[in-house]
């Protein structure tokens, strides 16, 4: 399958972009700077210049669509609230539009598990949007992908919950404190994580590539969400450093504002459609992850 990877040089575009290739896939990496991912083509495009070149798509059977900005830089002023929202409608909306001139015939789009805000029970894919900025947020990005069904393109909305990975940027502020011996729960540590190995990613949109018959929302995170607390744990035991020393929630508030919310806020996100379709897990254990990634 040929497959062009929006924000191809980021975290996940990166893992996936080997995997797809080690599938014996041809991937085409996109990206602001057009850097080389791997042994795959690397093309610059950047979102703010117009909609990407649909001579890019030539013969591509499927887009994937990672690209925005990090929510969790600074606090979100109302600039950088616009930032984060038009870094992924702007840039989808260019996707899709390239998509329609090329004839290509999928999109797995990301999204987010912000789209539920916070909560206790569990949700699933078929849960309404939270009446908040995340929520709001997420809709637009849908929106936006959704958009090409009008044309006959499949779009898949990817879901996903806090990464683990080595490179993620959630993992790497943890670590410091940890690394110290001065971590610990986030907040009181009530709040639910839902989480999934970086694999579990990758896994999950090759999942979904081969599978033309499934669209609309799929959570992208592991089936055991975690709280905070047991999260701060099993990051602990991965390192080998305690986990007793808890940040208080007032004291995040005071330095990240409203974007204190991603560490202090939390929803039990169920992947009802990846399960129903059949994918399994490679890491549906919180510990058997961190330690993956990091023991």
């Amino acid at each position: 399958m040929k497959v062009a990877i929006v924000g191809a040089t980021g975290m996940i575009g990166r893992r996936l972009t080997s995997r797809l290739l080690a599938h014996g896939d041809d991937v085409i990496a996109v990206s602001r700077g057009g850097a080389r991912v791997a042994d795959a083509t690397g093309v610059a495009w950047d979102p703010a210049t117009g909609p990407l070149d649909p001579s890019v798509l030539a013969g591509v059977e499927a887009v994937v669509n990672l690209a925005g900005a990090s929510i969790g830089s600074g606090r979100w002023t109302a600039a950088r609230k616009q930032e984060i929202t038009e870094s992924r409608t702007v840039t989808t909306t260019g996707v899709v539009e390239a998509m329609r001139a090329a004839g290509t015939g999928t999109l797995i789009n990301a999204s987010a598990v912000g789209f539920y805000g916070n909560g206790e029970l569990p949700v699933d894919e078929t849960a309404p949007a939270a009446d908040d900025f995340l929520g709001a947020t997420c809709v637009a990005w849908e929106a936006a992908a959704s958009a090409g069904t009008a044309d006959g393109i499949r779009v898949v909305m990817l879901r996903t919950g806090v990464v683990i990975a080595r490179e993620s940027e959630v993992i790497r502020r943890q670590l410091v404190p940890f690394k110290l011996g001065l971590g610990g729960p986030v907040g009181g540590g009530r709040q639910w994580w839902s989480w999934v190995h970086i694999d579990d990613v990758t896994g999950l949109i090759t999942f979904l590539l081969g599978h033309p018959e499934i669209s609309g929302p799929v959570n992208a995170v592991a089936p055991s969400p975690v709280r905070q607390r047991d999260f701060a744990r099993a990051l602990g035991r991965a390192i080998g450093r305690p986990a007793v020393l808890p940040t208080p929630g007032l004291a995040l508030k005071l330095l990240m504002g409203e974007s204190s919310v991603i560490a202090l806020g939390g929803q039990q996100v169920v992947p009802r459609v990846a399960q129903s379709a059949g994918y399994a897990f490679a890491f549906p254990d919180i510990d058997a992850a961190l330690g993956a990634e990091l023991g």
